[in-house]
């Protein structure tokens, strides 16, 4: 049975894997036709093979290692972001024998926790100002909206009565959460965005003023790693908004239509909005996000306690 099961995880993260490399295309795209010019489209029909032709060419470039570096966490911090990103799929609720934990959104909540290390240990040990500057913006950012992250679940979590994600698919059999709790969606949205490093919160990378931030001193396999960290992250975000907000089962086509959708809004956030500034960014954060999700906390525990006082 242990077997069965990882060779079931196995065959989740190669999926995975090719849908990163795809999402990389999606974007690309995107982002060409909002310019109002062509995405990539010369290798392989359609540019079908361009996300292979960038893993081939970054995977086979010469690794480059600052002289002044700390070799051992430069050197695996890409490699334990990409684990970490990986690792997280574990809780998805798959009905095929995976992995099923019955503490899944405490284990989610842990992974995102522990990105941060990557990340900080990336910038850092690059001994690079740049790095050190982009390194530290992106762990005060993801810890930030994490706590809005954290609030959000808990009031899911005393609607659903559990810490399973397979509880979300089986309350949404006729209503989505989603119509239910609009603007905790959209603040939820806001905050995966922050959480992923994107557009217009991507101040870890901040090219405009940081050059590369975290990732400036990494080429070739240190910077695909970490390249496919984040958008296996992003997807994740995208399956998991799908999974509480949007209803389904993952054994239905039409919830990987929703979680596609969801991946769409990433890039056509990325196209549309233009970056925030850093100050900005903490002040939604605590002033904005933190009240509303707290708000909403307590009004579903409110909810909870009503009801059970109504059963009695």
């Amino acid at each position: 049975m242990g077997l069965v099961k990882l060779v079931s995880y196995v065959v989740l993260v190669v999926f995975v894997l090719v849908a990163v490399a795809f999402l990389t295309l999606l974007e690309r795209k995107i982002l060409g036709y909002i310019q109002i010019r062509k995405g990539p489209n010369k290798v392989g029909f359609m540019g079908l093979l361009q996300p292979f032709a960038d893993a081939v060419k970054l995977f086979t470039k010469e690794q480059t290692l600052p002289t002044m570096s700390n070799f051992a966490p430069y050197y695996l911090s890409p490699v334990f972001s990409l684990f970490i990103s990986l690792l997280v799929w574990l809780v998805m609720p798959y009905e095929m024998g995976l992995i099923s934990f019955k503490m899944s959104v405490l284990f989610f909540l842990c992974c995102t926790s522990l990105g941060v290390y990557s990340t900080m240990g990336a910038g850092w040990s690059s001994n690079s100002k740049y790095a050190l500057l982009g390194c530290l913006r992106a762990v005060a950012q993801t810890i930030s909206y994490e706590v809005s992250l954290a609030l959000i679940l808990l009031s899911f979590l005393f609607l659903v009565g559990g810490f399973d994600l397979t509880l979300f698919t089986d309350y949404q059999r006729y209503l989505w959460f989603m119509g239910l709790t609009f603007p905790l969606a959209l603040v939820w949205f806001a905050s995966c965005l922050a959480e992923t490093n994107r557009t217009p919160f991507d101040f870890a990378e901040g090219e405009s003023e940081l050059v590369s931030g975290f990732n400036t001193e990494y080429s070739s396999g240190g910077f695909a790693l970490i390249f496919m960290a984040e958008y296996a992250s992003i997807l994740f975000m995208s399956v998991l908004f799908s999974l509480i907000f949007l209803g389904g089962f993952l054994s239905g086509f039409s919830f990987y239509l929703k979680a596609m959708f969801m991946s769409f809004c990433f890039v056509w956030v990325r196209g549309t909005l233009p970056r925030f500034r850093y100050d900005k960014l903490m002040y939604l954060a605590w002033k904005s996000f933190l009240p509303v999700a707290l708000n909403y906390c307590i009004f579903y525990l409110g909810m909870k306690v009503l009801f059970l006082v109504m059963l009695l």
